[in-house]
């Protein structure tokens, strides 16, 4: 079989600079210059075929262009409740009720298993509230006094799994 030299030619944003060895597959690798600069290996089956037409500068363009084009997107750049509010973590992620949750009450479900309602918080890898109720009030409640507490002290965390 015969090697093409593919030296020189231009694939989507990648000019070819020189070979640069074999893929495990038997394909001849090339070095490419991206048109942003960077320097890529790309194997040549995916250079003539159209599989690889750049570093991955393309992709992220696209993806930043049909994002700010989104018109839910647009509306929600610059919204305060996006940004982290607490110790780095965005609060309103964990108080945005799913569309999975039956409860209608964010962090409370009930358990078949055990017939009780569950109260749950979780924040930076931890369970600040995990308890059960026997009365769904009870657990809307306990639900509430723990975002409270989140949200005005910085190091509510650390009390709670050091008290739990």
């Amino acid at each position: 079989m015969r090697l093409l030299d593919l030296t020189g030619q231009q694939f989507g944003r990648l000019t070819v600079i020189r070979r640069d060895g074999t893929a495990k597959n038997g394909n001849a690798t090339w070095l490419c210059k991206c048109n942003c600069g960077n320097l890529v290996t790309v194997d040549s089956y995916r250079l003539r075929h159209g599989i690889t037409v750049s570093c991955g500068c393309y992709r992220r363009d696209i993806s930043k262009e049909r994002l700010t084009k989104d018109p839910r997107t647009r509306e929600q750049i610059g919204n305060a409740m996006n940004l982290p509010l607490v110790n780095g973590s965005n609060v309103a992620a964990l108080t945005k009720l799913s569309s999975r949750n039956i409860s209608g009450v964010i962090g409370v479900s009930f358990d078949k298993r055990s017939g009780k309602w569950a109260a749950r918080l979780f924040y930076h890898g931890r369970y600040i509230l995990n308890q059960t109720f026997t009365d769904f009030d009870e657990a809307v409640e306990a639900r509430r006094r723990a975002e409270e507490q989140l949200t005005q002290n910085d190091h509510f965390q650390l009390k709670a799994s050091a008290e739990g």
